[in-house]
């Protein structure tokens, strides 16, 4: 059984913890308001530039003469797992891995090749995989501008275009609510042009291009393949700190449960050490009567 000397060092110790994970709880939740801004403000010029993308592939010939649009027979994919640097944020890089898993299982006859951001996911495929191609940590995550985010497009599409791979996959984790973000795997190479977000064919439209439609995509698709990643990257950002918001702050209530928990032990102790001792004192007060 505890003494109460025990129980006066948990109640300390679970206090300073409290202290720490309500720090950190406070911290998430001040870059998780900055970082919730930049992905809201980015989705909806992400999606609109996506659908004008594909609404003019689909009017001159699904981009058939754009290589970005080329659809291949070949299996090499190159999936770009997107994780956190550190821990302590619930079961996001878990929920990550588990879609990767999945992902591995349904495409058994795909050559894949791992691209990976944050260190989490270095430290999860440097013991499952033989190989990863390339590892995006200079700067780190939450460092990144749309500059940095464009050359990881970049990186891709000449991957893609040289012919070393035939299709690009990004997992990232998409940000919904700040109580709900999907690990995602989405589609980055090669372009699609004749379906909208749901699946379904667009439907067709008289347009007139002005210029030719190999100058407009020339300029257009670098500008969405850019956006589109700064986008995916800043969305997993954000879902990262919204569940370590969510995992500090049952930290912290599970830290004022017990501690309250140990003071109402801490009492009980306390006040039978007391009454002990008051009977003590009678008994050894009534045998001197005696």
């Amino acid at each position: 059984m505890a003494t109460i000397r025990d129980l006066k060092l948990r109640i300390t110790a679970v206090g300073n913890i409290r202290q720490i994970t309500r720090a950190m709880e406070m911290v998430a939740t001040t870059k998780l308001r900055r970082f919730q801004d930049r992905a809201v403000a980015s989705r909806p010029y992400a999606l609109e530039i996506e659908g004008l993308v594909q609404t003019l592939a689909l009017h001159v010939g699904g981009g058939s003469d754009n290589p970005l649009f080329a659809e291949r027979d070949g299996k090499r994919t190159a999936i770009l797992v997107v994780t956190s640097d550190r821990g302590l944020c619930g079961a996001y890089n878990s929920n990550v891995f588990a879609t990767l898993r999945e992902y591995q299982r349904a495409n058994t006859d795909r050559e894949l090749e791992y691209h990976v951001v944050g260190k989490k996911g270095m430290a999860y495929l440097h013991r499952r995989v033989d190989e990863i191609r390339s590892y995006f940590d200079d700067p780190p995550l939450e460092k990144m501008d749309h500059r940095d985010t464009a050359h990881i497009a970049q990186y891709f599409v000449k991957l893609f275009l040289d012919g070393e791979v035939d299709e690009v996959k990004v997992l990232y984790t998409q940000f919904v609510s700040m109580s709900r973000y999907i690990p995602t795997v989405f589609s980055f190479l090669p372009l699609s042009g004749v379906a909208d977000q749901n699946g379904e064919p667009r439907p067709s439209a008289d347009v007139i291009l002005e210029p030719d439609p190999a100058t407009i995509f020339g300029s257009l698709i670098p500008k969405y393949l850019e956006t589109r990643m700064y986008n995916m990257l800043i969305e997993s950002l954000t879902s990262e700190y919204a569940s370590r918001r969510v995992s500090m702050k049952n930290a912290t209530d599970a830290a004022t449960d017990m501690g309250g928990e140990l003071k109402l032990m801490y009492n009980r102790l306390r006040q039978d050490r007391i009454t002990k001792e008051l009977l003590e004192l009678v008994g050894g007060a009534e045998a001197l009567k005696g």
